[in-house]
């Protein structure tokens, strides 16, 4: 029970940058465990295939297994290369749900921590073996604390050495917004990136607890101490306040997007997006990629960039 009450406390009344979708489907697989019984969802029509994979752990990096005929002893937590290095280039794999102040990597819990990309991207800078850095992106994202100051160190990290963003399968919300800080975004014909966005979800117990006779009486000092509770239903000035808020944290989130991008992408451009999600070419014509490419040959390609063997 305790996970659980972890999982409530993270997951709502609380700004996420993750695919809207992919949330509410969290919630129906996982919803029935945190509150005891089923939720019923509002704003979004969840699909059952989502339902059915939203808390299936991390898969195991691509990439790793491209350059490295699997994960092999040159990714050792505990030394010098906390990561896989291949012809001089440091991969990063960034899968999974985000999270702030989570554990260093965990793949097999489906989730990675801002710190343990922000300690292996210092590591890849300070490593003069190390010519470039590439991101393997495979998420729908995560929360938002901590990903600002994460991807404001990626866009300091190019000032040294390159830095690819490639993609997996899916770069949304907070994983998109670390993609964009990167020197180029590369994504598969059937990958997608976007989710420019925020949502709050908020859990109205009010009716479970009526149902089984429990009156909640919350004694509280400070008009605002106790808004959004779970209690009772979010009255219209709490919930206008949650939309003012996440509306600026929206706006961060492009602004980060066109320091990332320079002249490619523009926060209003950005803002346009409404949140969308582009696939394949589409992200390329949006403006939010720069290729479509499968990860193998992305990753050829960033090779013979940094050795100048070819033009990028």
């Amino acid at each position: 029970m305790m996970f659980h009450a972890q999982i409530a406390q993270r997951a709502f009344n609380t700004p996420l940058l993750v695919e809207p979708s992919k949330a509410m489907a969290f919630l129906s697989g996982l919803g029935s465990r945190i509150t005891r019984r089923q939720l019923r969802m509002v704003g979004l029509e969840v699909a059952p295939e989502d339902m059915a994979h939203a808390t299936l752990p991390a898969r195991t990096g691509i990439l790793a297994g491209i350059v490295t005929n699997g994960i092999s002893a040159q990714y050792q937590r505990d030394g010098q290369t906390p990561f896989v290095l291949q012809d001089d280039i440091a991969v990063i794999e960034i899968s999974g749900v985000l999270v702030h102040r989570g554990a260093w990597i965990e793949q097999s819990s489906g989730q990675t921590s801002y710190e343990g990309i922000a300690a292996q991207l210092a590591a890849a800078v300070a490593d003069p073996m190390v010519r470039g850095i590439a991101l393997e992106i495979d998420s729908f994202g995560g929360e938002v604390a901590g990903v600002f100051d994460l991807a404001d160190a990626i866009r300091a990290a190019r000032a040294s050495k390159p830095v690819w963003a490639l993609i997996a399968e899916h770069a949304f919300s907070a994983g998109y917004a670390l993609a964009s800080q990167a020197d180029r975004i590369i994504l598969p014909r059937t990958g997608a990136v976007g989710s420019i966005g925020v949502v709050v979800m908020h859990a109205d117990l009010s009716g479970q607890l009526s149902d089984a006779g429990v009156t909640v009486t919350l004694i509280h000092s400070g008009a605002n101490n106790v808004d959004g509770n779970p209690c009772a239903p979010l009255p219209d000035p709490v919930r206008d306040r949650i939309q003012a808020e996440i509306d600026n944290i929206r706006k961060l989130f492009a602004e980060t997007v066109a320091a990332g991008q320079g002249r490619r992408q523009t926060a209003e451009a950005a803002l346009a997006t409404e949140a969308e999600c582009y696939r394949g070419a589409e992200a390329v014509a949006a403006g939010l990629a720069d290729d479509v490419s499968d990860p193998a040959s992305a990753f050829a390609a960033f090779a013979d960039a940094v050795h100048g063997r070819g033009h990028a």
